[in-house]
């Protein structure tokens, strides 16, 4: 049965429990939230996961990161160092994206070293595959795309994205109404290459129920792609996404139906007057499933700090109800992410995350920012450092500034603020 179900019957699985002792809720909660289609609990039967995350309402907001390898740079024990990274900068899930040539290794790899979640975008093995065998997207047959979702599946994948809302009328409109960037999804872009070359409907979409069959099988978790996100705050909002969202609406009702997870991808590339919009329209479209979002980036014009407009969007949009947010590194646009690269978009997105929570509510999540609010106000530095989510760069900036006194820094030396007040209503620290 798949967790889905079990929650159907009035069951809890031991992977719900586990969920409600890592958020510290009733595990009912859990339970009917899942049943309710507004939880899942990404994991493959076929796989062992010892940091397993739920991922929906009244949850704290999770954090994917993306590696994988490309072309141009198909290092294996890279993208496992970037994994390893990831995880232990607080990633509750990791995506493999690669396009390399040694991509079922990869995947395999990936599958096999990880401590949390793995999902993956199989359009891309099914394209690289593709062009192997045939030399074009076009030739790809039905058959070879869901026989790489039948692999992935049995290697242990917890959940797919899966691009089935790009069909032929939202090309259509696509034609009709141009953006300034028409397709950035890459896996949207190759659905929408192979259907235009073929005039015909796309797989997924037409033989849903197959995607459904195969999810259910391994209690795989479908996330439902955007493939017609906006890759410009101009193009945001606009009719190809927004009939996308109803097209993932009806899909997710009809996975629900037959006891299968379902997670919604969202933009993308947002304005901030946007964003609370987005997430209450996905709600609305798609029966409150969780909203799995990219970001959403808030400006255009930061090329290289776009872990930064990533986070200023994710915050806004996790304290508006969205549940899982899909990193950015300062690489977004230009490269693959280096290691660092890699550190910086998980922590940036680890603090967006938990300012959506403070914000919605989420039990527990302002206890540690009242932690550290004490320890600095008694300048208790280790104690600081050890409730920060980046542990060691703010013990490096200390020890450089060599601040001479103990319990100051040395932007305010002796005219400590906290120090003067202390003295001024004749509080000892």
């Amino acid at each position: 049965m798949t967790q889905l179900e079990y929650a159907r019957r009035g069951k809890i699985s031991v992977e719900m429990r586990r969920v409600a002792d890592s958020e510290g809720v009733n595990p009912e909660l859990i339970r009917r939230g899942i049943s309710a289609g507004r939880i899942v609990i990404p994991r493959n039967i076929r796989r062992r996961i010892s940091s397993l995350c739920g991922i929906g309402h009244r949850l704290k907001t999770k954090v994917n990161a993306n590696i994988g390898t490309s072309k141009g740079s198909s290092n294996i024990a890279k993208e496992l160092a970037k994994m390893d990274a990831a995880i232990v900068c607080g990633a509750d899930t990791i995506m493999d994206l690669s396009t390399g040539p040694k991509i079922k290794e990869t995947r395999r790899a990936i599958l096999s070293g990880s401590a949390v979640p793995v999902g993956t975008v199989p359009i891309y093995e099914i394209v690289i595959n593709g062009l192997k065998k045939y030399g074009n997207i076009k030739d790809i047959t039905a058959e070879d795309m869901f026989d790489v979702l039948q692999t992935q599946a049995e290697d242990g994948v917890d959940f797919f994205t899966i691009h089935a809302g790009v069909i032929m009328d939202t090309i259509d409109t696509l034609r009709k109404h141009p953006r300034i960037l028409d397709i950035v999804s890459r896996g949207g872009a190759f659905l929408a290459e192979w259907m235009i070359a073929n005039g015909k409907e796309n797989p997924f979409y037409s033989d849903f129920d197959r995607v459904i069959d195969i999810a259910r099988r391994y209690d795989i978790t479908l996330s439902l792609g955007d493939a017609l996100r906006p890759g410009a705050i101009a193009d945001a909002t606009d009719g190809p996404q927004m009939m996308e969202l109803i097209t993932l609406g009806e899909l997710q009702k009809q996975a629900f139906r037959k006891g299968v997870q379902v997670i919604i991808e969202g933009p993308g590339h947002v304005p901030l007057n946007q964003i609370e919009a987005n997430v209450l329209l996905e709600k609305e479209f798609c029966n409150q499933a969780p909203f799995y979002v990219l970001g959403p980036l808030v400006t255009d014009i930061a090329p290289g700090y776009d872990h930064i407009t990533a986070a200023i969007g994710g915050a806004l949009a996790a304290g508006k109800g969205a549940d899982f947010l899909c990193y950015v590194t300062p690489a977004e646009h230009l490269r693959l992410p280096t290691l660092d690269d890699v550190k910086e978009g998980v922590i940036a997105s680890k603090i967006a995350a938990h300012a959506g929570d403070i914000a919605k509510g989420i039990k527990g999540a302002i206890d540690r920012d009242i932690a550290i609010s004490k320890a600095r106000r008694n300048r208790d530095w280790k104690r600081q450092f050890e409730l920060a989510i980046d542990r060691t760069k703010p013990d490096r900036y200390r020890k450089a500034s060599n601040p001479g006194m103990k319990d100051v820094c040395t932007m305010c030396g002796e005219y400590c603020s906290i120090k003067v007040a202390e003295n001024c209503f004749g509080r000892k620290k």
